[in-house]
């Protein structure tokens, strides 16, 4: 009943470059404890939305690749944690498990690809980050998935 009501912001990149700059204005909103999910097909974009974050977090910018081997990166974003996550080789929550996120959603800000293998792991209060290729460019859509997200997004 809520998610319908829940305003979605919606923009359209044309490069890499522009998709890295969109991560790095997203950056200033985000502290401990939130959740974005980076969602898209294989070539997205995912990876390069999460390096402009981080970039603009950590200050770090060739170093951010993405975690599809390690599972999870940790970045210090100075005054909190930040995972970076790339599920696409887990079978579905029995192996998310593992990986102790319910730990970092209380004191970490992270970044998660290919959220869908998380089942009912999944927390409410998150942000969804859907990346889109269309014709020449991306079409990347922010739907909060809570109440206190559409607050955040929609602030003046």
């Amino acid at each position: 009943m809520y998610r319908s009501m829940i305003k979605s912001l919606e923009f359209t990149v044309s490069s890499p470059e522009e998709l890295m700059r969109l991560g790095t204005q997203i950056a200033p909103m985000l502290r401990a404890a939130d959740v974005l999910f980076l969602i898209g097909d294989l070539g997205a974009g995912k990876t390069t939305l999460a390096k402009g974050i981080l970039s603009a977090l950590t200050g770090k910018t060739d170093e951010v690749t993405s975690p599809t081997y390690n599972l999870v990166h940790i970045w210090d974003g100075g005054a909190f944690e930040i995972w970076h996550a790339d599920l696409y080789r887990l079978d579905g929550p029995a192996e998310v498990a593992q990986l102790g996120f319910d730990e970092a959603f209380e004191r970490c800000l992270t970044l998660i690809e290919w959220p869908d293998r998380m089942g009912d792991l999944a927390p409410d209060d998150r942000l969804d980050i859907k990346i889109e290729k269309t014709l020449g460019a991306r079409k990347v859509t922010l739907r909060p998935m809570s109440q206190a997200w559409k607050d955040r997004l929609h602030a003046p």
